[in-house]
């Protein structure tokens, strides 16, 4: 039996909906610990998240998603106590990238070289953190720019893909979730 191991998702109102769902959900059927935190929030509290689709448009559609449960208490979050760390996309990513404590986190998983897995969006974090310098990942293909600009390498695949460089693990958006699950546990693993 694998090593269970403890991850950290960092989060807001409006992630997206299966961004978040799904690998809560599928990381604790498995037996690892999850714990789920947002800023200026604490456990039991609620996030609202968003359904983003795809419908042929310019950019995908957004509708009201389920309301989340927080199991964790941000402010009393030590990211020494983990061993990996999840970022959900969606609209989170955007602004919690503002928060100094959420940028200290993600650069203490990457110093400590953990694992960290990010979806669509969720590479906003990592690039305002600093920590995608000689790196190569992806994302929703609007988040290119972010990487790029943050010293990454952008690598384009499709929309069921997943990316991997040494134990940073991307996908582009929730249809590689069984692609992007399947790495982050063989990252886990290793």
């Amino acid at each position: 039996m694998p090593s269970l191991k403890k991850i950290l998702i960092l989060t807001g109102d409006f992630t997206e909906d299966y961004e978040i769902m799904v690998p809560f959900q599928a990381l604790l059927m498995l037996g690892h610990t999850v714990h789920a935190a947002c800023p200026d929030k604490k456990s039991g509290d609620i996030i609202r998240t968003a359904i983003h689709d795809f419908e042929g448009d310019q950019t995908y559609t957004e509708k009201p998603g389920h309301n989340f449960t927080l199991n964790a208490t941000f402010s009393e979050i030590d990211p020494a106590n983990y061993d990996a760390l999840l970022v959900p996309g969606g609209r989170a990513p955007e602004y919690i990238r503002l928060n100094a404590d959420v940028l200290a986190m993600v650069r203490h998983f990457a110093e400590a070289d953990k694992p960290i897995a990010a979806i669509c969006h969720g590479v906003q974090l990592l690039a305002t953190a600093g920590v995608l310098k000689g790196k190569s990942c992806t994302a929703y293909p609007a988040c290119g720019p972010d990487i790029g600009a943050a010293g990454g390498t952008f690598v384009e695949t499709a929309i069921d893909g997943v990316h991997v460089d040494g134990k940073l693990v991307t996908a582009p958006a929730w249809p590689a979730h069984p692609a992007w699950l399947a790495a982050l546990l063989k990252v886990l693993a290793e």
